[in-house]
């Protein structure tokens, strides 16, 4: 992702884990909360592995479209 992406993505797929391999799994689907002043420092606010959401670098990731199937799975999951 670059910085000059307007619209924040709803859902990201990890390609750059490192220097956090415990917090990021490579190739994983993850959710994205909005958070304006991150991403105008090209960062992402990103549910990981911990449970709690913390800001990482964009290009650590790429946006996926989700079908309507596959979102309510992860939103289940994310919200138990």
């Amino acid at each position: 992702m670059n910085k000059q992406t307007s619209e924040v993505p709803e859902y990201v797929v990890c390609i750059d884990n490192s220097d956090y391999p415990a917090s990021l799994e490579l190739h994983k689907i993850y959710r994205v909360l909005p958070d304006e002043d991150a991403s105008a420092d090209g960062d992402l606010r990103i549910i990981d592995e911990s449970g709690e959401d913390y800001l990482y670098s964009a290009d650590r990731f790429v946006p996926i479209a989700v079908p309507i199937a596959v979102k309510k799975s992860l939103e289940l999951k994310v919200h138990p």
